[in-house]
């Protein structure tokens, strides 16, 4: 997900924002607020998906190149957010936050978690019934580690003296930018 894709209501609904008036809401956030962006925005994936997987047949028939295309999108943003939070951010947390390990290490592993999801959903390619119990389970997976984020790591973060979240969100959001051009 990238700063330009905010998915946080602004004043205006206008479609006519321009590169530089979005980047500049954007430039005030700091890391936590650019990664809870990121799970904004993948929230309302998953609720699109959930969304055509639930309509009977013959409907859910219809919906499967709508469906498959949503799945690998989430499986696409939170590829990259994963690796912006193992590169970037949590490093950053370790060092400065000693007492985190354990938070971090159980962060770590629920990106494991997440990444073998997201490795059997792209296996199965098409959306289907088996794609669908596994999209949602990486539903259920990502909601446990976001509240586990925001109830605990931000916290730490924001309270933390020598983490300096807006150079982070900059270095983040540019980490973002590389992966998501490829």
């Amino acid at each position: 997900m990238n700063k330009t894709n905010n998915p946080l209501p602004n004043d205006s609904d206008d479609s006519d924002n321009s590169e530089d008036s979005v980047m500049s809401d954007i430039s005030d956030k700091d890391a936590c607020e650019l990664l809870d962006a990121d799970h904004i925005a993948v929230k309302h994936l998953f609720v699109d998906y959930a969304r055509l997987a639930v309509l009977p047949e013959p409907a859910a028939g219809k919906t499967a190149g709508q469906r498959t295309a949503l799945a690998m999108k989430i499986c696409d943003e939170l590829t990259v957010h994963a690796q912006i939070e193992e590169e970037i951010f949590y490093p950053a947390l370790r060092k400065a936050l000693p007492d985190a390990g354990a938070l971090l290490d159980k962060a770590l592993a629920e990106h494991q978690q997440a990444k073998q999801l997201i490795a059997d959903i792209r296996g199965i390619g098409k959306a289907n019934a088996a794609m669908d119990t596994l999209v949602a389970e990486l539903n259920v997976a990502i909601e446990n580690h976001v509240k586990d984020e925001r109830d605990m790591l931000f916290s730490k973060a924001m309270a933390a003296p020598d983490v300096d979240l807006l150079s982070l969100a900059d270095q983040m959001f540019e980490r973002q930018q590389e992966l998501e051009a490829g």
